[in-house]
């Protein structure tokens, strides 16, 4: 009898991936209430359900649920071919006896701890099964080099899977090809999932794989210890985007913005042409924010325009040395964003919403929401912006984005069926109502997250933290600087065991502070910031009502997080109690708690130091004077006295550095100390 092991492989998560939760939920109360189709399985293994509703559905060899034949009514995926699945491993588990079944099932999702890799599949049975023209496609795209991270198997819960550069996929089966889950609009037997499978034979051949593995993906007849290169244009692109960033050190941020526009929109044309995607898009990011300087916009921050001058030269610093050497450890195509293209259009997908952020300056207003995608556990944003009304302006939380308003989208969960990704993690969404459908954001939305996004506590989100990698070497993230700020990463956190110790005012920063800690007065605790924005003028005393307890007690917290000196930072822009979702910038405005005020700590040098960096950016280091560089080597000082003698030794030598026989060296100068203090302040 042929049991069908492929089917016998998927999980009911697996399934939820392959079609939707609504589908996986509603076959189980089904079966669970006895309304089983009727199943047959013909010579050839195609399985036959027939519903009491007088519905067939049709499950050949190698075909996709997605491709299954059924006679309802549905236009795409529906519950009958879920049930299909389900009812078949039932019966398998209730008709053989226990050694068959447990035979049967050796492979399935019951009983299988082996290991296995998406490698077993080779390209010739691939070719034999995949549609016509999937693997020259493939090959087309191998082409361009493109950088793949492949997680092994670890477990009935953890599939292999594999990250490209613009979409994931995922292997449930591994006798099965066509079980494999792309997120992209095929949402399977397509290019992506034999890029994939490509990525982990090549991984294999290096050794076996039991971590994640980032890796560049190589032509067929490249050998396989060849260094990347750094040719000619390379190297004058580099040269020029440091010649950029050295006259904004000098002259300053605050220049005009036409001194620099033109030169930054043609390096992003080379930047394009070299195919250098996080180039490009660091270009982008700093035209943006000396526009927003200079439209005195809350979405700039002194502290963001230092880190993204300093990461755009640490970025290029690390590409040029990874590219010069033999099988580096991490592709200089990764740090660059080579083979990173475009848009994608996804498949059917759900957006969990993880908050929203408001600015607004002279002449507009916009509104950044944030989606999780469960599936893939990467965090996408949506941005949307529009002209400031002179009379009667419309509340931002009124505006509607896809289709919906955007107080209630900030607190709901998407299903769409039109949607579109970037490669920085924009996402587009279409407003029509047949594609698109919202559900509420309930209290225990988040459960589903997992890591590395959702941490089950502080401490653990501090040690994920401390284990990455520079920033500047991983792909640029547009949910990094929602906040404001300088950049940091986005988490959603437990904070169960916690409990508000103190919940403060600061009216010199208009800062809101909170520590939270444990109850048992163990272990590592988290505090939130949120400064007042004129956008959002009740965002403060809608969380300051969260954490008094308002809304029920505090479950989780997602926002930008970053470690300061050991302790965990965050500005959130989500909170879920054991009641509902709070979403603080869009909130409905609540009466105000009386907050005790109470100056911010003192700084440390460290912070301080950082600071001071990003004045001398803004102001440029040219345009200082004596009493200036009194306060630079009064800062070195504090450096010195703090025990951080390189960190105060690179300082008080910035001005010598000035003069023209060390102007070269003046970029690496102030960047690799900017580097240093960032890292310390960590």
């Amino acid at each position: 009898m042929n049991l069908r092991q492929d089917l016998l492989e998927l999980t009911p998560a697996a399934l939820m991936a392959l079609a939707n939760p609504g589908f996986v939920k509603r076959a189980q109360k089904d079966l669970a209430a006895g309304m089983a189709p009727a199943l047959d399985i013909d010579a050839s293994g195609t399985l036959t359900a027939t519903y009491d509703d007088g519905c067939v559905t049709r499950l050949p060899v190698g075909c996709t649920l997605r491709d299954a034949q059924c006679s309802c009514t549905a236009t795409a995926m529906c519950r009958h071919r879920v049930t299909l699945v389900l009812a078949w491993q039932a019966q398998v588990a209730a008709t053989l006896p226990p050694p068959a079944t447990d035979l049967a099932l050796d492979h399935g999702q019951a009983a299988s701890d082996a290991a296995w890799s998406p490698a077993q599949f080779d390209l010739p049975s691939l070719a034999a099964v995949l549609p016509p023209g999937v693997m020259d496609q493939a090959e087309r795209l191998r082409q361009d080099g493109p950088v793949i991270t492949v997680s092994p198997w670890a477990g009935a819960a953890s599939p292999p899977g594999a990250q490209l550069p613009m979409c994931s996929v995922r292997f449930f089966a591994r006798g099965s090809i066509a079980h494999a889950r792309c997120d992209c609009r095929q949402g399977g037997n397509c290019a992506h999932v034999v890029l994939a499978v490509m990525a982990f034979a090549q991984a294999e051949r290096l050794g076996p794989l039991q971590a994640p593995h980032t890796l560049q993906l190589r032509t067929a007849d490249a050998a396989p210890d060849a260094a990347s290169g750094w040719d000619t244009a390379a190297q004058a692109l580099q040269a020029d985007i440091d010649a950029l960033l050295l006259s904004l050190w000098l002259d300053g941020g605050a220049q005009p913005l036409i001194a620099v526009a033109a030169r930054i929109q043609a390096l992003r044309t080379r930047a394009q042409a070299q195919g250098w995607c996080w180039i490009d898009d660091a270009l982008a990011e700093l035209r943006q924010l000396l526009q927003a300087r200079q439209a005195r916009s809350t979405r700039f921050a002194p502290l963001a325009l230092l880190d993204l001058v300093v990461g755009l030269w640490a970025r290029l610093q690390a590409a040029a040395q990874l590219a010069r050497q033999v099988a580096p450890a991490l592709p200089a195509a990764q740090v660059l964003g080579i083979g990173v293209k475009g848009e994608v259009a996804l498949d059917r997908v759900r957006l969990v919403s993880l908050g929203a952020a408001l600015w607004g300056d002279e002449r507009e207003q916009g509104a950044t929401v944030l989606w999780a995608d469960p599936d893939t556990q990467s965090v996408t944003v949506m941005a949307r912006q529009w002209p400031r009304e002179a009379q009667a302006p419309l509340p931002l939380g009124e505006r509607r984005i896809a289709g919906h308003p955007l107080r209630q989208l900030a607190a709901s969960q998407v299903v769409t069926q039109r949607a579109t990704r970037s490669a920085n993690g924009t996402v587009s969404v279409a407003a029509q109502r047949q594609h698109t459908g919202l559900l509420p954001l309930s209290p225990r939305a988040w459960d589903e997250l997992g890591a590395p996004l959702r941490q089950p506590d502080p401490a653990a989100l501090a040690a994920h933290l401390a284990r990455q990698p520079p920033a500047f070497t991983q792909p640029r993230l547009a949910a990094a600087g929602v906040a404001g700020g300088a950049p940091a990463a986005f988490h959603v956190v437990q904070v169960d065991a916690l409990q508000p110790a103190r919940v403060d005012w600061d009216p010199i920063t208009q800062t809101l502070h909170a520590d939270l800690v444990a109850r048992d007065g163990q272990g590592i605790g988290l505090r939130l910031l949120h400064p007042h924005r004129a956008a959002a003028p009740d965002a403060v005393d809608v969380l300051a009502r969260v954490l008094d307890g308002h809304y029920g007690a505090l479950r989780a917290v997602a926002g930008n997080v970053c470690l300061q000196g050991g302790a965990l930072v965050m500005q959130p822009t989500a909170l879920l109690t054991d009641t509902q979702a709070v979403v603080p910038q869009v909130h409905p405005p609540v009466a105000a708690l009386p907050l005790r005020s109470v100056a911010a700590a003192a700084s440390t040098p460290l912070l301080d130091t950082l600071e001071h960096l990003s004045l001398l950016l803004q102001q440029g280091l040219r345009h200082q004077h004596g009493g200036d560089w009194e306060r630079v080597q009064d800062q070195a000082h504090c450096l010195r006295l703090a025990g951080y003698r390189q960190a105060a030794a690179q300082l008080g030598q910035l001005r010598a550095a000035l003069v023209p026989a060390r102007r070269p060296t003046l970029l690496q100068h102030v960047s690799a100390l900017a580097v240093l203090v960032r890292d310390l302040s960590a």
